[in-house]
């Protein structure tokens, strides 16, 4: 657990408050008390928590000496095993639970999320990896008890996406999804290419915290509604009624077109969501713009023209550079196991907060 530190920051603090709660002389002062028993409050569950990875880690030192010692019968050596098994298991939801907690704090973590895929360089074979990329999305959204719903896409000639729209709705949906937001490098032979050259082929990755009304106020009359008939790939028609809603938001200049559904509504339901998230985003970008200036390390800003993963066909090997964690199975990550990367990153933040 990298973010340790950070833990046992906050259980030195609850440390703290338990004694000022016992001083005499903070007693006279009610509001006080007020105000540290709330401080109390918040801290105890994660204080127990500590207390808890600690005791499974005691644990598992000596469950790890039994299996280390060779003289110990083979019966007593499997029960060990099956102890260390569930003692990581239980280490596990330790530190998930934790890691919940510290999440709580920021509420922008709780929110859903908005993801936006588009390819950047390298043509038809990056609209291709556009795919791929949503497709390893979906699966690990379902992982997480995720939703994912798409709410705007269109094809390129090839198959892939010149760009794809989707809502992940979920307790914690932007929590896990940001660290996603930056560019993906692909390095693989393209179904495109003819004779078997390794291609360099990038697609850029948006994800933004979806604002509810409360977030962002759309007035009415700031917004240019359009609706025109739909078009496939190549040009062809999807439908033949003018269900397809182009929405300009006129102070900012942010425009947003829907043309999946059938149904105008639908489509104007899911640009209004996809624009409200784009404006939230803007306003939050511009309120901590100062904040990020200062910052010398920025983990996970979600700059879109920073590198941030390579994905590696020919050695089969995932690479994400901002922690320089690279992970030797490439058919599991791009299944949607990437899990270790989002906690690995979490970990990283925590500890350089």
């Amino acid at each position: 657990m990298r973010f340790l530190k950070k833990v046992e920051e906050k259980v030195q603090r609850f440390k703290e408050v338990e004694k000022l709660l016992q001083d005499p002389e903070v007693s006279q002062d009610q509001n006080k008390v007020k105000e540290l028993g709330r401080e109390f409050r918040n801290l105890e569950r994660m204080n127990a928590l500590y207390q808890e990875y600690l005791k499974i880690d005691s644990e598992k030192l000596e469950v790890k000496k039994i299996l280390e010692d060779k003289t110990q019968s083979s019966d007593l050596t499997a029960m060990a095993k099956e102890e260390a098994e569930s003692l990581e298991s239980r280490q596990k939801s330790t530190v998930h639970e934790i890691e919940g907690i510290l999440i709580q704090e920021d509420p922008m973590m709780s929110k859903n999320a908005i993801m936006e895929i588009r390819p950047g360089t390298g043509g038809l074979e990056a609209g291709l990896f556009a795919g791929d990329l949503f497709k390893m999305y979906t699966k690990f959204a379902a992982s997480q008890g995720f939703k994912l719903e798409v709410l705007s896409s269109s094809m390129n000639d090839a198959g892939g996406f010149k760009e794809i729209i989707a809502g992940i709705s979920g307790q914690g949906a932007y929590g896990k999804f940001k660290y996603e937001m930056g560019t993906h490098r692909v390095q693989r032979v393209p179904a495109t290419e003819a004779q078997g050259r390794i291609h360099t082929s990038a697609v850029t990755v948006a994800i933004l915290p979806e604002a509810e009304e409360v977030d962002v106020e759309i007035k009415t009359e700031d917004l240019r509604i359009d609706v025109f008939r739909s078009g496939g790939p190549g040009g062809q028609s999807v439908n033949t009624t003018d269900s397809a809603v182009r929405i300009t938001h006129i102070p900012s200049g942010l425009v947003v077109s829907c043309q999946d559904e059938k149904s105008q509504l639908k489509n104007k339901q899911k640009g209004l969501k996809i624009l409200r998230a784009r404006l939230y985003e803007k306003i939050v970008n511009e309120r901590n713009a100062e904040i990020a200036k200062q910052r010398k390390e920025q983990v996970g800003s979600g700059d879109r023209s920073e590198k941030i993963r390579t994905y590696n066909y020919p050695d089969g090997r995932v690479t994400d550079h901002r922690i320089g964690l690279t992970i030797y199975n490439l058919e599991a990550v791009m299944e949607g196991k990437i899990g270790e990367f989002v906690e690995a990153l979490f970990e990283d933040e925590l500890a350089n907060s």
